[in-house]
């Protein structure tokens, strides 16, 4: 049986924040947890130089190569150690360079990992996080999934999304003391952001507190409290929707922005609050629009708010292709702004 969330220290006004980017948040996390659990150790391609992000960078020499541990190119094999190394007590994190080569060690993430806590009655817990790069970002269709949509469907995972630097440490360090398996995804784009440099001043955790605190999993956030319509989105979306929601402020349009920040275990009932108090819902997401978890949260909304929505339910998502390399190509089908704007101006006017 899953074991509660863990405790969480909240800080709702930071003191002595610094401005760090995401990468740089994630980092002083992983740090933290190995200086506070011995147990805690990173493993992936090339992280003893940092991994393709840098998420490593540094590490080796204040914890040697016992404890960051490069791995051959053979995601099957190092995620089986890691597995084998959690089912010891031991709380691996796993570095992807991509969270696209997730896929060539799929079995042991969905027969394996996932299973063996409800397979053995509890009596194995898998202490296993996965650090891994998500979206679109110029690469080409191989190196473009949403990899939090493609194992949504997978029953005893933990997913989590953070936006923006302050979500990324504190949910970090939860998921690295959770006693489950957590894909921890992170944008491609997002790596090297700080919360204030692509959504403006509006989204004030950006900044990063040097006291400890936690974010437990399963917290949804709302970046914008609004009147008119609510945006829920996750990721490299919400800061799009977010520009959105600030310029349609200055047209008197108020847009109440979610972040659900984890999409299992996902936060409904402040969704719900939120959609029972604008009466419309518009859902964005990089995923792909067939499958996605905006449709599981479509589908939760109507099936427990129907009676208080004045307009349909609208989302923004990819269309059903695998991405384009052309950048112009990646451009048109990713959702943008433009098509944010639209959807929330459509579900304003209560069009079909």
């Amino acid at each position: 049986m899953p074991d509660p969330e863990p405790a969480v220290t909240p800080v709702e006004k930071p003191i002595a924040a610094r401005d760090l980017t995401i990468v740089q948040a994630l980092r002083e996390a992983i740090r933290e947890e190995m200086h506070r659990d011995e147990q805690v150790f990173v493993l992936g391609e090339d992280i003893r130089i940092g991994g393709s992000f840098l998420f490593t960078l540094g590490l080796v020499d204040e914890f040697g190569p016992e404890r960051i541990i490069n791995t051959p190119i053979s995601e099957a094999g190092f995620i089986g150690l890691a597995i084998g190394a959690a089912i010891q007590g031991m709380r691996p994190v796993i570095d992807f360079q991509y969270g696209d080569f997730l896929f060539t060690a799929f079995d042991q993430i969905v027969q394996q990992c996932t299973k063996l806590r409800y397979m053995s009655g509890g009596q194995v817990k898998i202490p296993l996080v996965f650090q891994m790069p998500t979206g679109a970002s110029g690469r080409g269709a191989q190196h473009a999934n949403a990899m939090e949509s493609f194992f949504f469907h997978v029953p005893g995972l933990k997913i989590v999304t953070p936006a923006t630097p302050y979500d990324a440490k504190g949910l970090f360090k939860s998921a690295i003391r959770d006693d489950n398996v957590v894909l921890f995804c992170v944008h491609k784009h997002l790596y090297g952001s700080k919360g204030r440099q692509l959504v403006r001043s509006s989204l004030s955790t950006g900044y990063v507190p040097a006291e400890e605190y936690l974010i437990p999993l399963g917290s949804a956030d709302v970046k914008r409290p609004g009147q008119d319509v609510t945006v829920v989105a996750n990721s490299l979306m919400l800061h799009r929707a977010m520009n959105v929601a600030e310029n349609l402020a200055s047209e008197g349009i108020s847009v109440e922005v979610i972040d659900p920040r984890s999409l299992v275990p996902l936060d409904m009932e402040t969704i719900l609050g939120s959609v029972k108090k604008t009466g419309r819902l518009v859902i964005v997401e990089e995923s792909n629009e067939r499958g996605g978890w905006g449709a599981q949260v479509a589908a939760d909304v109507a099936g427990h708010a129907i009676g208080y929505l004045d307009a349909p339910i609208r989302r923004v998502a990819t269309p059903d292709v695998p991405i384009p390399f052309a950048p112009v190509l990646e451009a048109a089908v990713v959702p943008d702004e433009g098509r944010i704007r639209r959807a929330i101006l459509e579900s304003l006017r209560g069009m079909l």
